[in-house]
């Protein structure tokens, strides 16, 4: 069973007396484990078919199966299930609540079960295992502002992880980052996905960044235009072993318990 599979996605949107095609046709699977990057110029269709993939819109036609269920044309209320309990997203701006600690951010997905919702001590408990499995133990109560960007970005991953998903959807989650920390979020998640077997859809405009996945998917005016294994992967962990030390950390000291209660 695939983890993804689409057959023959279309996309329209009508901008006033004009409808934009921005899927025509789109037919692809991806198994279980891989590491799919999809590439192409702005305009390509690449982020409506993540949308799609995201459960975050619907397509004008065709068929989407998540995991073997047809959610194509779920209703609004079952798509937000499915996301929630199926999907970790990772954005470029991380997305954070700023006035919230790392670790009730991760937990916030947690909050949103429908069904079957955690007590405090469990959302706790996961929280802090997706903080120390993306190298953040001793960050769980600082507030974003208190954090670097690749800091802001592992309390991302951590919060997309901590339902446990099938499936990770990262949209250009190095746009906002330098080198060596696009380098460090690139190898977290080739970890994820080597060590739990978690499938990873990368979207990105940056070629360098796509040769981290396992197989590299372009985009261009709403189609398919190749589909093809990359031969020549990217290895972040040896790309960070050859570079020199990186400078310490300076951020500010979390705040203590009370102005954490009232900054809320």
């Amino acid at each position: 069973m695939y983890v993804i599979s689409v057959k023959d996605l279309t996309k329209e949107y009508r901008m006033g007396e004009h409808i934009v095609r921005a899927l025509r046709g789109v037919s692809l699977d991806i198994e279980p484990g891989q590491f799919v990057a999809v590439t192409g110029p702005s305009g390509s269709g690449k982020s409506t078919f993540m949308h799609i993939a995201g459960c975050l819109d619907r397509p004008s036609s065709g068929q989407y199966f998540l995991d073997g269920k047809d959610v194509s044309k779920l209703p609004k209320d079952e798509l937000a299930r499915v996301r929630n309990e199926k999907i970790g997203f990772v954005f470029q701006g991380f997305n954070l609540l700023t006035r919230t600690t790392a670790l009730d951010n991760v937990e916030l997905p947690l909050l949103y079960r429908a069904k079957n919702g955690f007590k405090t001590a469990e959302r706790h408990k996961r929280a802090i295992a997706a903080l120390d499995s993306v190298g953040l133990g001793q960050r769980h109560h600082h507030m974003p502002n208190q954090l670097s960007g690749g800091q802001q970005q592992r309390v991302a991953i951590a919060r997309a992880l901590v339902n446990e998903p099938s499936l990770i959807l990262a949209d250009e989650p190095t746009g906002n980052l330098d080198t060596r920390t696009s380098i460090e979020v690139m190898g977290i998640f080739q970890r994820l996905n080597k060590e739990r077997g978690i499938t990873v859809l990368l979207i990105t405009h940056e070629m360098d960044i796509a040769e981290y996945g396992t197989r590299l998917i372009r985009f261009r005016d709403g189609r398919v235009v190749s589909d093809q294994p990359i031969l020549h992967r990217r290895n972040a962990a040896d790309e960070l072993a050859a570079l020199p030390p990186p400078e310490p950390d300076v951020i500010a000291a979390p705040q203590p318990a009370a102005d954490q209660t009232a900054a809320h």
